[in-house]
């Protein structure tokens, strides 16, 4: 019998997976969002809004979340998918221009809360420093963690389709 092949992060991009979804947090769960409404993105409406950061620019896991509950009328987006979901659209990105594509998505614009460059996107933080200073982009050090320098000048907002 042969091994099941591993999906590729273009497949995983793909899926749906009954997303995306709006639900309600239950009240016994976290008192500041208990009996709110959360949005919860599929992995393709992730790479959509990440595909959206005009070069000079970037943008955070914190506003997608908030276009993601924009779009769905949600008191807010989901922190742990949409953290996911960027990291395997970044994933599929680079699959793709390994693949000889170049009209990727730009994930290295997309960063976490901050303005910190992620770590677990593809090259880890030294290829996204390179291609961030590509596009004009300066750094703050902050013990070992990169951030994006003047944030709120270039802060994106991707508007949610």
């Amino acid at each position: 019998m042969a091994a099941k092949q591993a999906k590729s992060w273009r497949e995983k991009l793909a899926r749906g997976n009954g997303l995306p979804k709006v639900v309600k947090i239950p009240p016994a769960g976290r008192a500041r969002w208990g009996g709110a409404t959360l949005a919860i993105p599929a992995p393709r409406d992730i790479d959509a809004l990440m595909r959206t950061v005009p070069k000079g620019r970037v943008t955070t896991i914190n506003e997608l979340r908030a276009a993601v509950a924009r779009k769905h009328k949600a008191a807010a987006g989901c922190p742990i998918t949409t953290g996911i979901f960027s990291c395997i659209a970044a994933r599929a990105a680079e699959e793709a221009f390994l693949a000889g594509e170049r009209e990727i998505t730009p994930y290295w614009r997309t960063l976490k809360k901050g303005g910190e460059l992620n770590p677990k996107f593809p090259g880890g933080v030294p290829a996204l420093e390179k291609k961030l200073a590509a596009e004009g982009h300066a750094f703050v050090r902050k013990g070992a963690r990169v951030l994006v320098a003047n944030l709120e000048q270039v802060l994106y907002s991707p508007a949610a389709r």
